[in-house]
């Protein structure tokens, strides 16, 4: 309940503080690249419910449909804008309506996409979508610049699966089995300083 509240307060007031970035942003996209500066990229929720994530697009028009679901930091999909925006993680402040909606909440697994949620054990699905995700969480602060690691990988979404997403997804459950009021605080706030220097 105490989550809810936190959530539905700090994501309604994030939103209005933020709305000059999201204008911004909204034409420095559509200045770079034509089409809509919003991605909506479907993602698993709590119990397996499928919702609309919101992002800024970093990337070009129709990007999932030429290369894979994995982005490395020399991506040629990449805006020159969207290269800013995913180096401080700012392409994910969209979200801030899906925390409004009750689809996802400030801390929490972060949500992927169907196809890899697929491929998990039935014990980590269990755990994982056992809560809403989240806009951050501990693998997030674990895997800051995700980009960075995967860059020059010949395939970057193996590399993911390979390099990233084993420790993401034992962070994930070590969150969920441990979570509380003030590790949500905690993480929030590193967050934010990882962010902003």
């Amino acid at each position: 309940m105490i989550k809810r509240l936190f959530d539905i307060v700090f994501s309604f007031i994030g939103l209005i503080l933020v709305s000059p970035l999201l204008l911004v942003f909204t034409i420095l996209i559509k200045k770079e690249s034509a089409g809509p500066a919003f991605y909506k990229g479907e993602r698993v929720g709590k119990n397996g419910k499928i919702f609309k994530m919101y992002k800024f697009r970093s990337m070009v028009q129709n990007a999932d449909k030429v290369g894979g679901p994995s982005t490395s930091a020399d991506d040629p999909r990449l805006l020159k804008i969207g290269k800013f925006l995913r180096g401080h993680q700012l392409d994910e402040l969209p979200q801030f309506i899906n925390i409004l909606k009750g689809e996802m909440s400030f801390v929490g697994p972060r949500p992927e996409v169907p196809s890899e949620v697929a491929l998990y054990d039935e014990e980590t699905k269990r755990i994982i979508l056992s809560v809403k995700p989240g806009l951050t969480d501990l693998a997030t602060l674990a895997n800051l610049h995700e980009e960075e690691i995967l860059r020059g990988a010949p395939n970057p979404h193996e590399a993911y699966r390979q390099l990233i997403q084993p420790k993401k997804l034992a962070l994930a459950k070590e969150y969920v089995k441990t979570r509380s009021f003030w590790l949500d605080l905690k993480i929030i706030l590193k967050t934010l300083k990882s962010t902003i220097f």
